[in-house]
């Protein structure tokens, strides 16, 4: 496995899908801290990451630019343009790139890449064409557990974990 990218879409994904909206109309979405980990984790490691949605979002902007998102691609109706547009501009190839998608919108652009993943709350249709599904559901970890399974398949995990016990020494802890 040659994994370089990790690609995510929001809804369903980094979130539970559930859209939540206040009487005044602001939008609300709800992120897992263990997924944010893992995602850190991943950069660690020196993989890149990604978003493609359909929705655009403040929130999504703001949790993007708090992991360090390498790429940000709101309002792509279209995923699979939206990730061969991706794949353009930062030369990656489509076999690099794990993709965690949830709904029918997404198997366009999990059919392409390396690494096709699921939530375990994911449409059939998908979790059909995954290589890879979570134990557990969009928002609640699944992007974790796709962090651990690819770093670990690249023998990358270790020296992960590693770095994160030597930080805790280092501060004296």
């Amino acid at each position: 496995m040659n994994i370089k990218w990790i690609i995510l879409d929001v809804d369903g994904v980094l979130t539970d899908g559930k859209l939540i909206y206040t009487s005044d109309g602001q939008e609300i979405k709800e992120f897992s801290a263990r997924d944010g980990l893992g995602l850190t984790a991943a950069r660690k490691a020196g993989l890149s990451l990604g978003i493609i949605t359909a929705r655009t979002s403040p929130m999504v902007e703001r949790r993007a630019k708090e992991l360090k998102f390498d790429a940000l691609l709101m309002g792509y109706a279209n995923k699979t343009a939206a990730l061969h547009s991706l794949c353009e501009s930062h030369h990656i190839e489509l076999s690099q790139i794990a993709y965690m998608g949830d709904d029918l919108n997404d198997l366009g652009a999990l059919s392409l890449v390396g690494l096709p993943m699921a939530p375990q709350n994911a449409a059939v249709e998908v979790k059909g064409i995954a290589k890879f599904v979570s134990d557990h559901n969009g928002g609640s970890g699944a992007v974790r557990d796709a962090v651990e399974y690819i770093l670990k398949a690249q023998n990358l995990w270790d020296s992960v974990v590693q770095d994160y016990a030597m930080e805790a020494h280092s501060h004296g802890q």
